[in-house]
């Protein structure tokens, strides 16, 4: 079974995914929002059709004191959404402080088109979410 990370921002939302023995992550895709979370649970639906997923991963925007951003309890109103539509998958969510960054500095080194950057950097941000989780989720795992 599959992970999926979600990098859900107010214009586009980045997706990623494991691969089927969760060892490497890849981007998947970005969704352009189009102030409708149904454009993305649409989406989602395809995806899971297609992929055998059992995790969702969502990145939390985190003040960078740790504490609520605004785009944090809007981000929360999504994921009590995805829970009620996908009652029966794992939904985590992930301090995303700084995947942007990360995802910004990844494309820089790539030398990647500033026309494209927009593009993508959802898609890199989901992919350093689902990294993160599945870097916690195997030291769970070993730790026990």
């Amino acid at each position: 079974m599959r992970m999926l990370g979600i990098d859900y921002g107010e214009a586009r939302v980045g997706i990623a995914i494991t691969d089927a023995l969760n060892i490497t992550v890849q981007g998947l895709e970005t969704i352009q929002r189009k102030a409708s979370d149904k454009v993305i649970l649409r989406r989602l639906d395809d995806i899971l059709k297609k992929y055998e997923v059992d995790t969702m991963v969502v990145g939390m925007p985190l003040n960078m004191n740790g504490t609520m951003s605004e785009r944090a309890k809007i981000t929360e109103e999504f994921i009590h959404k995805l829970k009620c539509k996908y009652n029966k998958m794992k939904i985590e969510t992930i301090d995303e402080r700084l995947t942007t960054v990360e995802a910004h500095k990844t494309m820089n080194f790539l030398d990647v088109n500033k026309n494209k950057k927009k593009d993508i950097v959802d898609t890199i941000s989901a992919e350093y979410i689902l990294e993160t989780y599945l870097i916690k989720f195997k030291n769970s795992l070993t730790n026990h």
